[in-house]
């Protein structure tokens, strides 16, 4: 065995986890063959990117065209972005609710990410 850094108990992994700092803003999956996307916002981003990836990894995501569409394509025909990230007005105080739907209402509006657009099926793209 060769010195290198010990290895993290999965507890201490936990640990950094949810020490890490939070970061607010919009997320992207976009289908790179027909150009469709599925918007959405969340006050954590890595969490609903990685909920995402999940679901449609077993096959159970929530809505059935996008489901279907990584059934059909691959998961190489998808892209996982992060679009934009909140900065908030008080560093100190981290990323406000009002500043996130701000940019919600941004993106929606320049995306139009429904109907032949898009996966959402809601206005509301909060956690999508």
């Amino acid at each position: 065995m060769t010195a290198s850094t010990p290895t993290r108990t999965r507890a201490e992994q936990k640990r950094e986890y949810r020490e890490q700092p939070r970061r607010a803003g919009i997320y992207v999956i976009r289908n790179t063959v027909s150009g469709k996307l599925l918007l959405g916002s969340s006050m954590n981003l890595q969490g609903p990117l990685n909920r995402h990836r999940f679901m449609l990894s077993i096959g159970a995501h929530p809505i059935r065209a996008l489901q279907e569409d990584w059934r059909r394509l691959g998961p190489e025909a998808f892209e996982f972005t992060i679009a934009e990230v909140v900065t908030p007005q008080d560093e100190e105080a981290g990323p406000h609710e009002d500043e996130l739907w701000l940019l919600e209402q941004v993106w929606v509006e320049r995306t139009s990410p429904f109907g032949e657009n898009g996966y959402n099926v809601h206005t509301r793209i909060r956690d999508a």
